[in-house]
């Protein structure tokens, strides 16, 4: 198989990002060469530096998937070329045929270059110049998807078991799904109900409320979690992974009950390698489907997800007249201004106008 062929082979993956598989030619060849290090240094390879730096500044793994992507599509666009090799006039051309050729949204072609400012920045220890020659993809205004009280009842309702207490956890709490799906034991504070989200978007950490109606559920689905990480102990397993560097620092801890997720994997992962097993946490995309499957059971017409369910817990505060900035802290917002989008809910019709028909 041709070199260039055998690098453009993809493969799907389960958050929907392609990944590129790179022939072992190019994953050798990728090595950056530091300055004042000799030719015979052997150097880390480039996806495994940029890897390294992103660890270093605790960025997401999300994050770091989507970044490795982009710094893959960057080279192949460039008949892999290193980027060091490279300027201001490749990254040009290479967002500009994302807008223009494959039509991206303004928020992935806006991904793809935090990516490659990233990779100049903190692994090739440059910045780029000027880029003001890219076209940019437009960006459109749209709304949010708000579903009424009576439809996040009705969704509710269609759902059942962890996935009916993640649902009401991210309408009752306003979280992420990737926040709900992140939540520790220890992150719930069932006495001042409050939930700890740790490491949220922007790797900041935030306190909202965790609703009293979710009080007895809860309480029943945390015992069967600690059921299941007792029987995971008896069988020599029940570790978790830690964030950062937590798990060398305490050593024990992955196996202690408080850092154990809330809503862990039905089935534990077995390590091929090393025999050693564990659970994460729910897949989201099971989450996704169920939440799919429940607005239409519920027959909405929306295109209602599982951030619909955070969309409406911000308009529904605001509706009942809590304070915009009150609302912000709850979100995690670092500028109000993408709070006050919600406030659209106030309006009756199109810019607050009654309209003649309703006079008659």
């Amino acid at each position: 198989m041709p070199f260039r062929e055998q690098a453009m082979q993809q493969t799907g993956t389960e958050s929907g990002i392609v990944e590129v598989r790179w022939p072992m030619a190019l994953q050798s060849d990728a090595v950056t060469k530091r300055a004042g290090a000799s030719s015979g240094d052997a150097q880390p390879r480039l996806l495994d530096q940029l890897r390294h730096a992103l660890m270093a500044r605790h960025y997401s793994p999300r994050t770091e998937q989507a970044y490795r992507h982009w710094v893959k599509r960057y080279v192949l666009f460039h008949n892999v070329r290193h980027p060091s090799e490279m300027a201001e006039s490749e990254v040009n051309a290479f967002l500009t045929h994302l807008a223009v050729k494959e039509q991206v949204s303004a928020s992935t072609q806006t991904q793809a270059l935090s990516a490659l400012l990233f990779l100049y920045r903190h692994v090739l220890d440059r910045d780029l110049g000027n880029l003001g020659a890219v076209i940019r993809a437009r960006k459109p205004t749209r709304l949010p998807v708000v579903m009424t009280r009576d439809e996040v009842k009705a969704v509710l309702a269609a759902l059942s078991g962890d996935k009916w207490l993640m649902a009401s956890l991210m309408y009752g709490a306003g979280l992420r799904l990737s926040e709900c799906l992140g939540l520790r034991v220890q992150d719930l504070d069932r006495t001042r109900r409050e939930i700890l989200v740790r490491n949220g978007k922007g790797a900041k950490d935030r306190l909202t409320m965790l609703p009293e109606s979710l009080d007895t559920p809860l309480t029943k689905h945390l015992k069967d979690v600690r059921r299941l990480h007792e029987r995971d102990l008896a069988d020599g397993w029940g570790r978790v992974v830690l964030p950062g560097a937590l798990e060398r620092k305490y050593p024990n801890a992955p196996q202690e009950y408080r850092w154990q997720w809330v809503f862990p994997q039905e089935h534990r992962w077995r390590n091929a390698a090393t025999g050693e097993q564990g659970r994460h946490h729910v897949d989201a995309s099971l989450v996704q489907r169920a939440v799919r499957r429940a607005v239409l059971g519920a027959g909405l017409t929306k295109r209602a997800s599982c951030h619909t369910f955070r969309h409406s817990f911000a308009t529904h505060l605001i509706e009942g007249g809590y304070d915009i900035r009150t609302v912000q802290e709850l979100l995690g917002h670092r500028d109000v201004k993408t709070t006050m989008i919600y406030t659209h809910v106030l309006n009756r019709g199109p810019a607050g106008v009654r309209s003649p028909m309703d006079g008659l």
